[in-house]
């Protein structure tokens, strides 16, 4: 029996003997996010026990937090169908691919929040590409995963803006999935053949720390301004079995996004002592206050994510606005 088996037997155990509606909850939530400063929030819930306050006061007194590291959706996608985890976290995409294949569906996933608004680059060490027109079939772009990150979709719509729709995936054929402090180290060193990385923060800013290394892309330069880097989501099933923890989550949530906007350094610190970084704490302080970076829960260009994955067949199923891809909870931010 695998620990996720022995776990769903142990709970359903101890939900039996609970008798009142309020603590008839899930004893447990399962978090799962990927590497990157993309996730602050998580870091200041985990180490102020935020959903545990929050939980506490709902009337549930005891909660189990644990948290799963992965490298791409799939993976995580993956694991929030097959029960394993219950909050997903990652790039918009993820979430629109796992939203069209469940939708109408008991799961009927759906995202919960955004976390912030930041631009992702595509560095290169290659002096002479200056822009994605100058690749050619010998170099190589790392990226988190192929054609489902958040940076391979960013890379097809890039290309469907300078080759047009039909030639969305002329540069797919360059891309490797690596993840992405192992795609940094390949790009400093100049080893595995990478030569170029579709990168996240803060390994992005690390990398232009090498002054022989220079951004061929951002994304704010492919959506004309700025969007949501990444976003948390889960199955309509556990937010309907678990009400009142799902609504401990957000104001967790809410809290930690507060506390980040008032001062990003101690996030900053729990982050870096979470993944042992060798970064000074001030360099990702900085990184994480940057003046293209804002901490919100409200969904940013969501619905061009949407848009394209639908024009190109990668989703067959298109929300009709930003508010059918969310759960109800943040519908009166400003989102789009």
């Amino acid at each position: 029996m695998t620990k996720y088996g022995a776990a769903v037997i142990g709970t359903a155990a101890i939900l039996s003997a609970w008798v009142t509606p309020v603590l008839a909850q899930a004893p447990e939530i399962r978090f799962a996010r990927q590497f990157s400063m993309g996730y602050l929030q998580f870091n200041m819930m985990q180490q102020h026990k935020l959903l545990e306050k929050h939980a506490k006061e709902a009337g549930i007194p005891e909660v189990k937090v644990t948290w799963a590291t992965f490298n791409g959706p799939n993976a995580m996608n993956d694991a929030l169908l097959s029960g394993s985890v219950d909050i997903v976290s990652g790039g918009v995409p993820g979430l629109l691919t796992l939203w069209a294949r469940t939708k109408g569906t008991p799961l009927a996933v759906k995202g919960i929040t955004a976390f912030s608004s930041q631009p992702i680059l595509l560095n290169t060490r290659e002096a002479r590409i200056k822009s994605i027109t100058d690749y050619t079939d010998q170099d190589k772009i790392a990226v988190p995963a192929v054609k489902v990150s958040v940076q391979a979709m960013l890379l097809q719509m890039a290309a469907a803006k300078e080759w047009g729709a039909s030639n969305f995936a002329k540069l797919d054929p360059l891309t490797v999935s690596m993840t992405p402090p192992d795609a940094t180290i390949a790009l400093l060193s100049g080893s595995a053949g990478v030569g170029s990385v579709f990168s996240v923060p803060p390994f992005q800013a690390q990398q232009l720390d090498d002054k022989s290394i220079h951004t061929v892309l951002n994304s704010y330069d492919v959506f004309g301004g700025p969007h949501t880097f990444t976003v948390a989501w889960a199955s309509s099933q556990f937010r309907d079995k678990n009400p009142a923890l799902y609504k401990a989550l957000v104001k967790a949530f809410a809290e930690a996004t507060d506390m980040l906007n008032k001062d990003v350094r101690p996030a900053a610190q729990y982050w870096a002592d979470d993944v042992k970084s060798k970064l000074p704490v001030e360099k990702v302080a900085a990184i994480a206050s940057g003046p293209q970076v804002k901490w919100t829960m409200t969904p940013q260009s969501t619905m061009k994510f949407a848009e394209f994955m639908h024009s190109v067949g990668t989703i067959k199923e298109k929300p009709g606005d930003w508010k059918e891809l969310f759960f109800p909870e943040i519908h009166d931010l400003p989102g789009n």
